[in-house]
């Protein structure tokens, strides 16, 4: 660039993930339970729960394989608002990502709560799992609201 410009270059660039991931039998199973209106967590060596599961165990390396039913309902760890939704998020309106800990789960997963207003929500509160209408075995299937 010459002296005296403040022109910068410039390109068009669109991000795109064009690839596919590959499930695996753990979590082939875990989205199948998902279309199936059912959530399952890994159980780990010691017992306690993953979930999201995951192939190996994140503190030992050991394959897992074991998947237990875990929720439907839980405990909301922690929060944020999201009052603008963009058109890629999950929902249309107002809602909350949490960390959500089911029943039966020692880790939390980061999820939806459509809880209608901010005030609904806070650090603590049980929520309980939404299907979709139809479900495909996709994350998307579900959403937590608030239990009644």
């Amino acid at each position: 660039m010459s002296q005296g410009t403040d022109a910068s270059l410039t390109a068009p660039h669109t991000l795109s993930y064009t690839y596919k991931r590959s499930l695996g039998p753990l979590l082939g199973r875990f989205f199948t339970g998902l279309r199936d209106r059912q959530i399952l967590g890994a159980k780990r060596a010691d017992g306690s729960v993953l979930m999201p599961p995951k192939e190996y165990d994140p503190d030992t390396s050991a394959a897992l394989d074991e998947l237990v039913p875990v929720g439907p309902g839980g405990v909301v760890k922690s929060w944020a608002w999201v009052s603008a939704p963009r058109k890629q998020q999950p929902l249309d309106r107002a809602f909350a990502y949490a960390l959500v800990q089911l029943d039966g789960a020692d880790t939390a997963f980061l999820h939806v709560v459509d809880a209608g207003e901010e005030s609904a929500m806070q650090t603590g509160m049980r929520v309980t799992a939404r299907w979709s209408d139809e479900a495909t075995g996709q994350i998307t299937d579900l959403t937590f609201i608030p239990e009644a």
